[in-house]
């Protein structure tokens, strides 16, 4: 068995790894000239921007990709393409932590909180239904949508139900953004 199988918390590891790369990928400029040309690509741009749009090292190229289509495309077609590109990038993140960040993390705030406080407190009716709707408030929101499909990827929802729900927010709120953004322009 390889050293790195044995390694506990690999994924954490490969998680910050991939911000750190995304950090120096974007000082690259030919990476940056790339991202800021998407907008010339029509719906494929917006489906790539989508995807953009759902990060947070990416949700400002994702956002000034999508505005850049605005000028030529309906907001409710960027909307909807590009919300289906925000539910690729988000179902990435959704299937990350619930198949494996969840399982190590669990571990790390077992060692930290023995007793289970804060799981007891999530646990109570008044709490139980409160990730999903929480993440839901967040992956419709501008905000970066990590923490959002984190949440719901710990509460115990099925695949399908977070496709929807993420595809619904995701053409909701990328469609909000951009007419804001026209009618501001």
């Amino acid at each position: 068995m390889n050293s790195l199988q044995k390694f506990k918390y690999k994924n954490c590891f490969f998680f910050l790894i991939s911000f750190l790369i995304a950090i120096f990928l974007f000082k690259i400029p030919q990476v940056q000239s790339f991202l800021f040309n998407l907008g010339n690509f029509g719906y494929f741009g917006a489906f790539i921007g989508g995807m953009l749009f759902v990060s947070t090292f990416t949700i400002a190229i994702g956002a000034l990709v999508l505005m850049i289509l605005a000028n030529t495309l309906s907001p409710l077609e960027i909307g909807i393409i590009a919300g289906i590109g925000a539910v690729v990038g988000d179902f990435t993140i959704f299937r990350f932590v619930k198949n494996n960040l969840s399982g190590e993390l669990e571990e790390i705030y077992n060692k930290i909180d023995t007793n289970h406080h804060i799981i007891k407190i999530l646990h109570t009716k008044y709490f139980s239904w409160t990730l999903p709707v929480i993440g839901a408030i967040i992956i419709a929101s501008p905000l970066p949508d990590e923490i959002g499909v984190s949440l719901m990827g710990i509460s115990k929802m099925k695949v399908y139900q977070f496709l929807i729900t993420s595809f619904i927010l995701n053409t909701i709120g990328i469609f909000l953004v951009i007419s804001a953004g026209l009618i501001i322009k």
